[in-house]
């Protein structure tokens, strides 16, 4: 992989549960994975069940697998994939797992070790530990989690919180805004600093504007939101992403439709796409 290389890879695409059947195919049905590659760099953002198709994908390589894996949180369809992520039954391995919204006086291996414990799951998580390492940070720190790689942070609004991402590399961003919800009036601050001039955002559009009122305080945004986001912080390409369960594939047909009738540069996620900072698709 050249050094300049720069795309993120949806590996699942869905929020609070998978789902299966005939009218969710072609978008996709695993819940929270990304894939970011950043030339010789592999990032991961959260481990739903998207992360196994991933492991396996990695595993099929041959050669030991060296990321870093994200967690924008830790609500069960962001992590319940990660005892299925095949690296982590490799002992040559290196993986670090880095998260930034657990206060104080809980640790991610705590959580996980509780995701990984009887009677919920045979096989705990001391025995994968060996391969991995964990990374705490506060939501607003920004890192560099390998050399040349700057990964900005910001807290979302989102029960028990939650963590934006903005990866930049090579004069390029792309960022993740997933799990947040939009103020009743005006915008999220915050976020639009973080995203601001960004060249992709990937945005939590589980609902529309129509939908919103009815799911108030459930900690997720729309899709009409992500536009108007994407317009006040100079965003090139606003990604429709996490979405809801009932989202058909006709549905969000629609939705990708109105959405570039208003925005010309914008995408909805769908699971094996990859896009790079320039918006192109590659299936």
């Amino acid at each position: 992989m050249s050094d300049d290389s720069f795309f993120v890879r949806f590996w699942g695409v869905r929020g609070s549960i998978a789902t299966t059947g005939a009218d969710t195919l072609r978008y996709g049905g695993n819940t929270t994975c990304l894939e970011m590659r950043c030339g010789p760099h592999l990032l991961i953002f959260d481990a739903g069940t998207g992360i196994r198709l991933l492991g396996d994908a990695l595993e099929d390589g041959g050669d030991p697998v060296t990321a870093d894996l994200f967690f924008t949180h830790t609500h069960i369809d962001h992590v319940v994939g990660f005892p299925f992520f095949a690296p982590f039954h490799d002992k040559r391995s290196r993986i670090s797992l880095w998260e930034g919204h657990l206060g104080p006086g809980l640790s991610l291996g705590q959580v996980l070790g509780s995701l990984m414990a009887a009677p919920l799951f045979p096989v705990p998580l001391r025995g994968l530990e060996r391969c991995m390492d964990y990374r705490k940070f506060t939501g607003g720190q920004v890192l560099e989690p390998r050399p040349g790689l700057i990964v900005r942070t910001c807290p979302l609004n989102h029960p028990n919180g939650a963590t934006g991402y903005r990866v930049d590399y090579q004069g390029r961003s792309i960022c993740l805004i997933t799990d947040t919800e939009h103020p009743a009036d005006g915008r999220d601050e915050t976020i639009a600093d973080l995203v601001r001039g960004a060249d992709v955002m990937i945005y939590d559009a589980s609902y529309s504007d129509a939908e919103y009122a009815d799911h108030v305080g459930w900690g997720h945004s729309t899709w009409e939101e992500a536009l108007r986001l994407a317009d006040h912080a100079g965003v090139r390409h606003p990604v429709i992403f996490h979405h809801c369960p009932e989202r058909t594939d006709a549905n969000l047909d629609a939705i990708a439709a109105q959405a570039r009738a208003r925005h010309p540069g914008a995408l909805v996620a769908r699971e094996g796409q990859v896009i790079t900072p320039d918006g192109e698709l590659v299936r």
